[in-house]
């Protein structure tokens, strides 16, 4: 049964993990945003396929991969206690290098690197208002998965903390891991079905 929740009411990380229903949301500086309750194969595939390559590469080592749903924290000035947290997000995939950030409920800070896989309901969520809050709380490396074009928008940090488009990848060629030595994706396994 879905809880009922006012959209127009701030609400912190502390009173977020109280719900517990079958929605599936987000919290971006505090308003709610209710996920799709359900990817589409399309998109399932895709995220499968991302988190084998790199679950494979980083096999022991000190990085680790995590996939939706996976709550990501992030507070905009340190702050350790859910009271104080007003964004919370579950990204398709994430890469966080730093052991510290994690423990029993996630992800505590940004993570290295965010792969969000665009589903034709929330375009607009992904590729702008993630955008702006990966960017803001200093995600390094940031992907969006286009499925339908076979496409990948990648972004890197620059030296004044913003986002700088360093390609379009289509279907046909490999893709660099930014964040990590020596890792390139061949999208033609991203995206076959």
């Amino acid at each position: 049964m879905e809880l009922q929740l006012d959209l127009n009411k701030r609400y912190t990380y502390a009173e977020y993990y109280t719900w517990f229903d079958d929605v599936r949301r987000e919290l971006i500086d505090g308003f709610i945003k209710t996920m799709s309750p359900s990817p589409t194969k399309t998109h399932q595939t895709i995220s499968s396929n991302l988190h084998r390559i790199i679950s494979a590469y980083l096999f022991r080592k000190k990085c680790k991969v995590f996939y939706a749903p996976f709550d990501v924290r992030l507070p905009k000035n340190g702050e350790k206690e859910g009271k104080d947290i007003y964004s919370v997000v579950q990204p398709d995939l994430c890469i966080i290098c730093d052991p510290a950030k994690l423990d029993e409920r996630g992800c505590l800070g940004a993570p290295d690197m965010i792969i969000e896989i665009v589903s034709p309901n929330n375009s607009k969520h992904d590729v702008k208002t993630k955008f702006e809050l990966y960017q803001s709380h200093g995600v390094k490396e940031y992907w969006i998965v286009f499925p339908y074009e076979s496409t990948i928008y990648v972004y890197l940090l620059d030296e004044n903390n913003m986002y700088k488009n360093t390609g379009v990848f289509a279907q046909d060629e490999k893709v660099k891991v930014n964040i990590l030595d020596d890792l390139f994706i061949d999208l033609s396994e991203v995206f076959e079905e």
